[in-house]
């Protein structure tokens, strides 16, 4: 049972053996079985230095983020570095300026459409866990577990090695003469040295990681007011300014393969406007705060990224941005002559800034998915000084450094883009299917039907174009998710593993227990 009130402080500040799991004490399910043992909580040290709330001490996550922090995780995620890095993907595909526009237009609509199906998702089932909780809800285990496989062991490190890669790349830049090239090993070890920072970070306090967030927000925001005026001032002053918009619509391509792969490149730099629902449990008021930081998020990055290319297009040639494997920093030589040195240093924060959201975010989806028996129990815990889920941070560190060294890192990403799309798709779907076998549910945002109808059916687009632009790509994203099947079934399903086994594990969750100072989260007491 665990305590309602706490001492403020107590003399004793790391787990004792009497804390720890051991034979004996009950059974926790996990995903390797059964783990013996009654994870209560150890002693809090309470001093100024813990994150420790006087008016709820207890053993859990923390509600520290409101409306501000929830904006800046969403833009913080969606503001990465791909709008300064690589917006060509979409006008490479549709052959005009003036259809490239249109397509981020419908990108960023069919984004907020899809956000919009997650704001009632959210509020509807109030649990951290994203996608990973919504699709548990609604179809089950098992799908729920082929998210969270396809999420660990592919894109969640993948994603990670690749923005440290990035971040690394555009710090080193500047310190290489032109036509140089940065040693590899150097840009593993440096991304390496990041993802660690970032972890102890974001082990060390939800509220430190939030505040630099709000720093970093507001600092790539202004990296993009920035591009948007100068490509004002360009059109408005420059001679010749708004030649790049005649016949714009000139040469656009009506093959459906190619619109859907500028769809998908469009897309993937709107991608990351469902995180804010990985945090929904530490959200202050969540009922409220989760649809308005949807929607003062979406529409903004939509504003921004269609400003943004417009401003690229009138400063670069149509040749010029397809050619260029930096677009924001040939702009910036191109328009800003000696202030062109700051568009690296902006584009390396907005790396640093988003890999540092998307570390915290996923954590907590392994964390839920721990917590479910789907994960290793002790991925379930949380240090009991910082009340952060600092064990499923440290798994999440090990494997995107596992990841920074695979040559085919940035292949993995394409294998997995389309099996997200379909979980994404699936976690949408169970909007209509709650409004079928729950409709008595209480719903502070309830969407229209055809909102996330009309994401689904656009969803299928996508997800049937690429099996035939792409079949082998399609194919390797879908054969990595079914092997997680026998992993399921064996790891999960299977709850009389031998007792050597369980033993084993037993141990080792009690040793992570003392290194990382961790308990299981205390649940609500009937009270509250």
């Amino acid at each position: 049972m665990p305590l309602k009130h706490r001492p403020a402080v107590l003399e004793l500040h790391s787990p004792t053996e009497d804390h720890l799991v051991s034979p004996g004490n009950g059974s926790v399910a996990t995903e390797f079985g059964s783990v013996t043992g009654d994870p209560v909580a150890a002693p809090v040290d309470a001093g100024p230095s813990s994150s420790l709330s006087s008016s709820d001490d207890r053993v859990k996550m923390k509600k520290s983020l409101g409306l501000l922090e929830g904006v800046a995780i969403i833009l913080g995620i969606i503001f990465g570095s791909g709008i300064f890095i690589s917006p060509k993907g979409v006008l490479q595909e549709v052959g005009s300026v003036g259809t490239s526009l249109v397509i981020w237009v419908l990108c960023g609509v069919l984004s907020m459409i899809g956000a919009l199906c997650y704001a009632e998702l959210g509020t509807a089932i109030p649990k951290s866990g994203g996608d990973y909780a919504y699709i548990y809800e609604a179809y089950g285990p098992l799908p729920a577990f082929l998210y969270l496989w396809d999420a660990t062991v592919i894109f969640v490190p993948s994603t990670n090695a690749i923005m440290g890669l990035t971040f690394a790349s555009y710090v080193f830049q500047p310190l290489f003469a032109a036509g140089c090239s940065v040693p590899t090993i150097g840009l593993q070890l440096f991304a390496a040295v990041t993802i660690c920072a970032l972890t102890y970070i974001n082990a060390y306090d939800v509220r430190v990681t939030t505040k630099m967030q709000n720093v970093f927000m507001f600092t790539k925001i202004g990296a993009l007011v920035l591009v948007i005026l100068v490509g004002i001032g360009w059109m408005a002053l420059a001679e010749g300014g708004m030649d790049n918009f005649e016949n714009a619509f000139e040469g656009t391509e009506t093959d459906p393969g190619k619109l859907s792969v500028a769809f998908y490149s469009g897309i993937f730099s709107y991608a990351g406007w469902n995180y804010l629902n990985f945090m929904t449990e530490e959200l202050r008021d969540p009922y409220k705060n989760l649809p308005r930081a949807i929607y003062i998020s979406l529409p903004l990055v939509t504003a921004i990224y269609v400003l943004a290319n417009m401003a690229y297009v009138a400063v670069l040639t149509p040749q010029a941005i397809l050619s260029s494997d930096a677009i924001a920093v040939t702009f910036a030589q191109r328009a800003m002559s000696y202030g062109a040195f700051v568009m690296p240093i902006l584009v390396a924060v907005a790396a640093f800034g988003g890999l540092s959201v998307h570390i915290m975010t996923s954590s907590r989806m392994c964390f839920v998915g721990a917590r479910n028996g789907h994960m290793p129990e002790i991925l379930s815990h949380i240090n009991v000084n910082r009340f952060t889920p600092m064990p499923s941070l440290v798994f999440l560190c090990l494997l995107s450094l596992l990841y920074l060294f695979i040559s085919d890192v940035y292949v993995l990403i394409t294998y997995s883009s389309i099996v997200e799309t379909f979980f994404i798709m699936l976690s949408v779907s169970a909007v209509l299917y709650f409004r079928y076998t729950r409709p008595d549910i209480h719903r502070p945002i309830r969407v229209p039907l055809w909102v996330p109808t009309f994401f689904v059916i656009i969803c299928v687009f996508l997800l049937i174009v690429p099996c035939y632009r792409a079949p082998y790509a399609v194919g390797m994203g879908v054969a990595i998710t079914l092997a997680g099947i026998p992993v399921y079934y064996i790891g999960v399903a299977w709850k009389t593993k031998p007792k050597a086994f369980t033993d084993a594990l037993t141990s080792v969750t009690q040793f992570c227990q003392k290194m990382f100072m961790t308990a299981k989260e205390e649940p609500e007491t009937a009270d509250e």
